[in-house]
């Protein structure tokens, strides 16, 4: 073997063995500014354990172990029993367990839990996000059981807990339990007002026998669902359990996984119910009011969870450039690879300050939050799992041809990258939705307007765009063939108003030049270049 001809210089070394919190310096700000004093200690030791382990070279290997080894489908036994249960990799397992052992799905009950859960939602999607589904979706399923207190009283304590149980067995006997959706169906998507599975009343007060389909369900491996069927008195939400009180399960039959874009790590189901018992959520024909908390819960983690796949794309692209020279000298220090990576930075700390804002609004919980998150999430949620796969897609350039190579993880947040823009609702529904919001609850708009005028004054570009935007809202003529410009805009000016307010000037400004002066390109990398861009870079540079 001739070595000495293959000796391997200037490539980057792995980014391993970091603290992916603590490094994050947008991230850390965004925590210090939302948790109180007295509380700020605990939390920043916990994210920053949990940053450490997705920053270690063991979590890594067992992302790529998940991703290279997807979930299977087991429709029986060897005796032939009906089983349907997902099979997976013992790498998932230990990392969905990391996660619901650091409280990702404990946010309602603790001090400043959502702020805390949605940093470490976001660190944690960046070691592997296919578990971001079954995390998001047991935490999201706690404020549409509430609308049933005596659902509520039995199932809270095991979707809140710290423990991981993998196996199938009735709910009673689990000190924790993970929590799906299927909502879905072929002939409707998102119109789930015309779902066809039906719900007949058993004699038993609340339950009933569910027959029908669902197009996608997701977390098929949970111990729970929550499902809308048509009952008498219309559409209504359902609590369908996976394994029945005496043991036996529950008719749930998968009929196939997902061959899907996005993770492989994770697994999406059609499935099928064939007198399936479920238990009633709420009122009947109000199952769409009943699951709303659990929409805007999963809506603000794909605002989360795209904030981290860019954070870690952008951090894999800065590192990169560190290390790697060309041309007399390292890339990073390239005007045109500076401006590429400044730019890239800045969509990053936009996008993780306005999704701890809105976690910070949810832990406030009064009337002007919400009214605030009424508004503010459909836009956001629009707005940041758009801009998700350009970064990714520009980062994995950043990289040359290693970003092209699976073993590099860029294909991996490339592939994840579109999906939280569909999950909860597409770009249409989202743009629809605050035109809703526009419309029927003036509140929202008002809390809205409250919240970025806090930054008026500071930059003449921001003041700028909020005028601009209040005339675009003054003719409200052909609105809906505008809204997804107004969703936006609406979005835009939040974040510049954050940034204003939170961030170094350095980037404030090349935010409010680029995004809202109208000094920039259509591709990354057209910042204007008098901007302190170094400045930026540095501020996104995962390690010293």
């Amino acid at each position: 073997m001739a070595v000495s001809t293959h000796t391997v210089t200037n490539q980057a070394p792995p980014l391993a063995g970091h603290d992916v919190f603590a490094t994050d310096r947008a991230l850390v700000e965004a925590v210090e500014r939302h948790v109180e004093a007295g509380l700020l200690e605990e939390v920043r030791g916990e994210l920053s354990t949990l940053g450490l382990s997705a920053g270690s070279a063991q979590v890594q290997e067992w992302a790529a172990q998940a991703d290279a080894n997807p979930p299977r489908l087991r429709t029986h036994d060897h005796y032939g029993h009906r089983v349907d249960e997902v099979e997976f990799h013992p790498a998932w397992h230990r990392l969905l367990g990391k996660g619901v052992s650091a409280g990702l799905t404990a946010a309602w009950n603790r001090p400043a839990g959502h702020v805390r859960r949605a940093a470490g939602f976001l660190v944690w999607t960046q070691a592997e996000a296919g578990t971001g589904c079954p995390l998001s979706m047991t935490h999201a399923a706690v404020p549409a059981l509430r609308a049933d207190p005596d659902l509520a009283a039995e199932w809270e304590p095991r979707l809140t807990s710290v423990i991981y149980e993998r196996e199938l067995r009735p709910a009673p006997l689990k000190a924790g339990a993970l929590f799906g959706m299927g909502m879905t169906e072929k002939q409707g998507g998102s119109d789930v007002r015309t779902n066809t599975t039906s719900a007949r009343p058993l004699a038993e007060d609340g339950a009933y026998e569910l027959t029908g389909h669902k197009w996608f369900c997701s977390a098929p491996m949970s111990d729970g669902f929550l499902v809308l069927a048509q009952a008498p008195g219309g559409l209504t939400c359902f609590l369908v359990p996976r394994v029945l009180a005496d043991g036996t399960r529950n008719a749930f039959l998968i009929q196939r996984l997902k061959d899907k874009l996005g993770n492989r790590s994770n697994a999406s189901a059609e499935v099928e119910f064939d007198g399936t018992w479920a238990r009633r959520v709420g009122e009947e024909g109000r199952g769409v009011p009943t699951i709303i908390g659990m929409v805007a819960a999963t809506r603000l983690d794909c605002v989360l969870g795209s904030a981290g796949l860019m954070r870690q794309a952008v951090a894999q692209a800065v590192h990169h450039c560190a290390h790697r020279s060309a041309f007399g000298g390292p890339l990073i220090d390239k005007p045109l690879m500076r401006n590429v990576l400044a730019d890239l930075a800045l969509e990053s700390e936009a996008a993780t300050t306005l999704g701890m804002r809105l976690a910070a609004a949810c832990d406030d919980g009064g009337e002007q939050e919400r009214a605030f998150l009424r508004l503010a999430v459909p836009a956001a949620k629009y707005w940041v799992t758009k801009r998700c796969a350009p970064v990714a897609v520009e980062a994995a350039e950043c990289l040359g041809g290693n970003g092209y190579v699976e073993e590099s993880g860029m294909p991996r947040l490339v592939r994840e990258s579109p999906l939280n823009s569909v999950w909860e609702g597409a770009g249409n529904v989202q743009a629809l939705d605050v035109l809703r919001a526009l419309r029927r609850e003036p509140g929202a708009f008002d809390a809205y307007l409250r919240e970025v005028g806090r930054a008026r004054g500071a930059d003449h570009r921001l003041d700028a765009a909020i005028r601009d935007l209040l005339t675009e809202l003054a003719d409200l003529e052909g609105v809906e063939a505008r809204a997804r410009r107004l969703a936006e805009r609406l979005a835009l000016v939040l974040q510049g108003a954050l940034l204003v307010r939170y961030a170094p000037p350095e980037v404030a400004d090349a935010f409010c030049a680029s995004r809202l002066g109208g000094e920039w390109g259509a591709a990354f990398g057209t910042l204007p270049h008098t901007l302190d861009l170094a400045a930026v870079v540095e501020r996104a540079r995962p390690v010293g």
